[in-house]
């Protein structure tokens, strides 16, 4: 797919699907530049460049600007999510979210497609909770996703005459450390056991299983693979068929 040798950021790769994405353009070829603040976590992956610094400050984002200077690709993986009953978000709530969330691949996006070479690709990891509500426990994550497609078009527009293409992907129900914590959290927020949540959390998806992370890497190693290049500014879902449309 023509990613040999080509240097890659990928954002939150400590776990879950980034980590995945990681290892996997690791083996394509790619030289992958890990980003997280987990320093363990991220260390723990073989054969990558660890970058360890705080998305939520731009003094931590200048950091990846700079390690990622000619990189053909960049991969806004990395998210926070808290859950809480609706009413009890607060406002630090909405800023913490949105700093890692919004404000890092607005960031990310801007500084980094100056040094990004004509022809590169942008891939920012939404959810599909951008589309669809059903865990309100989770509203402020799912507002930032969805400010993350509005964000991905217009980026995509700007940057459509250089060629790079910028593409946003809503994964739905994903076998991830991070699908772990929302079911925990949400088993003591609703009182309900969590052998219950887990039970039934595949009710909604009509293929009736999660994806694997591995499932999800493979489409954005596609989405920045020269063969993808006329794709751009769109919101692409892998959620089993949660949203049709």
């Amino acid at each position: 797919m023509s990613l040999m040798g080509k240097k890659v950021i990928v954002t939150g790769a400590s776990s879950g699907i980034c980590r995945a994405l990681a290892e996997r353009l690791r083996d394509a070829g790619m030289q992958v530049i890990g980003v997280d603040r987990n320093e363990q976590d991220l260390r723990s992956i073989s054969g990558i460049e660890h970058l360890v610094t705080d998305l939520s400050s731009d003094e931590g984002r200048s950091k990846v600007v700079s390690a990622g200077v000619g990189a053909h690709a960049l991969i806004n993986g990395a998210a926070l999510i808290r859950l809480k009953n609706i009413r009890e978000f607060t406002t630090q709530d909405i800023r913490d979210i949105y700093a890692v969330n919004v404000e890092a691949p607005w960031y990310l996006m801007s500084k980094l497609s100056e040094v990004m070479p004509d022809g590169g690709s942008i891939v920012n990891l939404s959810s599909v909770s951008a589309r669809l509500t059903v865990t309100p426990e989770t509203a402020i994550y799912a507002s930032s996703k969805t400010a993350l497609l509005a964000m991905t078009r217009s980026w995509a527009h700007v940057l459509a005459p250089r060629n790079i293409n910028v593409n946003a992907v809503l994964p739905g129900i994903t076998d991830t450390p991070m699908q772990d914590h929302v079911l925990h959290r949400l088993s003591e927020l609703r009182g309900t056991p969590y052998e219950e949540m887990e039970s039934t959390r595949l009710d909604s998806i009509p293929m009736k299983r999660a994806a694997a992370p591995s499932e999800i890497a493979a489409f954005i190693q596609f989405l920045i693979s020269d063969e993808a290049k006329y794709i751009t500014g769109q919101a692409l879902s892998q959620d089993g068929g949660s949203v049709m449309f």
